[in-house]
């Protein structure tokens, strides 16, 4: 293996003052409530509304912003997701009728969470799909309550008007202006103005992803997320100028957004290196999209598209890419956050209106989890009844067991049913 470009290590210097900064903004909006988030909005937005939730008459005007085809593309997109959302809840059935033992009947129930809040990130782009992305899924399960939330445009008192009118054609049941940790730590333990949600889903910045472990165990969360990333493992069949595309998408999310190309091909390597250089010429986001691909973009060589499996299964990336010509190798890709095969596939297609969810775990995590789907909003609770004639046969066995364990208590509790 040879790195053709090497990533530079991610700084951890930050790490610690950040989390106690988080801590103390938690700890602020527990004790504080509204007043703390009205401080925060105005202090790092610029928003000092003292109403947070969005009125009806606001999200209108949203819509009145509007072109007819930006709403038209919002209802297909929000149509698309919504309909792989409900083909995947369909999946998720009843358990009924399961019998170990004759007379105890066993099963589960899925039953959706009462509440979620939708993290909509702000920052320097109106990311309206998040927003499809994360409502569409919890109503699909099922949610009664759904409290979507995101930072007032800088200098204002709104939401971008492309993002509050997407919250709407979702379906979110509440939408408030506000951001960042202190966001995070409303949702998590509630205000006057904004009732406590049981999970909270949603990307954001190193703030909020803070928030969220900070906050997890008050509240339920999807993962927790560091910037963005997208893996391409390719052969000589793939187009440089594509894949090269596709790294500076993903680039242009932030400074910190990483995309890597693993390739058995030296020339295909080196021509998505030069075509990314010529390409951000012509990019208005080359900025930040340069500087991203310049600190964390990585292209590496692999001595065979074996080793480019290896690789990819232990980075286990948020988004992967694989263009090759053997699909029969695709099973025995296993880490990933989502896969787009083949170079038609784009991962922005996923982005924004595939159907597929976007909101996809990070750093590794991709090892043990998948992203946002219906499932993060259902929980899968088991049931059983037993007759009589159960009882008679797992009492015995159990309080054998309690006594083996030296829990007299677990075992008087089953002796007692045998006995009476």
């Amino acid at each position: 293996m040879e790195y053709l470009k090497k990533a530079a290590v991610r700084p951890q210097e930050e790490t610690d003052l950040r989390s106690r900064q988080v801590a103390d903004i938690i700890q602020r909006v527990r004790q504080e409530g509204d007043a703390a988030l009205v401080d925060y909005n105005t202090r790092f937005d610029g928003n000092d509304r003292t109403a947070l939730r969005v009125t009806r008459e606001e999200i209108q005007a949203a819509y009145d912003k509007l072109t007819a085809q930006e709403l038209a593309d919002l209802r297909q997109a929000a149509d698309n997701i919504r309909t792989f959302a409900q083909a995947q809840r369909g999946c998720l059935t009843e358990l009924e009728g399961v019998s170990p033992v004759p007379g105890a009947v066993l099963g589960h129930r899925v039953i959706p969470v009462d509440s979620c809040g939708c993290y909509v990130p702000g920052g320097s782009y109106p990311l309206f799909s998040t927003a499809l992305m994360l409502i569409i899924p919890a109503k699909a399960a099922g949610v009664e309550r759904v409290a979507a939330c995101a930072p007032a445009v800088k200098g204002t008192q709104s939401i971008h008007y492309k993002t509050l009118a997407a919250m709407d054609i979702a379906g979110a049941d509440e939408i408030y202006v506000m951001g960042g940790a202190q966001a995070i730590a409303a949702l998590a333990y509630g205000t006057e103005q904004i009732q406590a949600v049981d999970v909270i889903v949603g990307p954001g910045n190193q703030y909020v992803a803070e928030a969220k472990r900070q906050c997890y165990g008050q509240v339920g969360i999807d993962f927790f997320a560091g910037p963005s990333e997208v893996m391409a493992v390719a052969d000589d069949s793939a187009d440089p100028k594509i894949l090269a595309a596709d790294m500076l998408a993903q680039s242009e999310h932030d400074r910190l957004a990483k995309g890597i190309l693993v390739t058995t091909s030296r020339e295909l390597g080196l021509a998505v290196m030069e075509q990314v250089q010529q390409q951000l010429k012509e990019l208005d986001t080359a900025a930040i999209a340069a500087d991203s691909w310049n600190t964390y973009g990585e292209v590496v060589l692999a001595d065979s598209m074996d080793e480019a499996i290896d690789l990819a299964n232990r980075y286990a990336p948020e988004h992967l890419e694989v263009i090759v010509r053997d699909e029969s190798i695709l099973p025995r890709f296993t880490s990933f956050g989502s896969l787009f095969i083949g170079q038609e596939t784009g991962e922005v297609f996923g982005d924004y209106a595939s159907g597929t969810n976007h909101t996809l775990p990070t750093v590794k995590a991709a090892r043990y989890t998948g992203g946002v789907w219906v499932g993060t909003f259902l929980k899968v609770c088991t049931v059983q009844r037993c007759s009589h004639a159960a009882m008679k046969e797992l009492a015995p066995l159990v309080a054998r067991m309690a006594h083996g364990e030296g829990l007299t208590a677990h075992a008087r509790a089953a002796e007692f049913r045998f006995l009476s």
